[in-house]
């Protein structure tokens, strides 16, 4: 999909085809779970965690959802600058 079929909102949206998956799946690479459970304290991150159980909670639940989203561009943009 090129840039110019993108909507005005999703052009600039930097999660813009990224799956929830993909995004728990580099936070765990980057913090592990004992640590992303310590930066986002929700149970399913730090009781038995798993991909599949996480994702499961984090669609039904918009405020963990945003919490997960806003956490993968903060640490996006942490390694954005780090390689400048």
């Amino acid at each position: 999909m090129s840039a110019e079929q993108l909507t005005p909102s999703q052009k600039n949206n930097p999660l813009h085809g990224l799956t929830l998956e993909a995004i728990v799946t580099a936070l765990v690479a980057h913090y592990g779970w004992e640590a992303l459970g310590q930066q986002i304290n929700i149970r399913c991150f730090t009781d038995n965690p798993s991909i599949k159980s996480s994702l499961k909670f984090l669609r039904k639940t918009p405020w963990a959802r945003e919490k997960v989203e806003s956490l993968y561009l903060y640490v996006q943009r942490k390694q954005a600058k780090s390689k400048e």
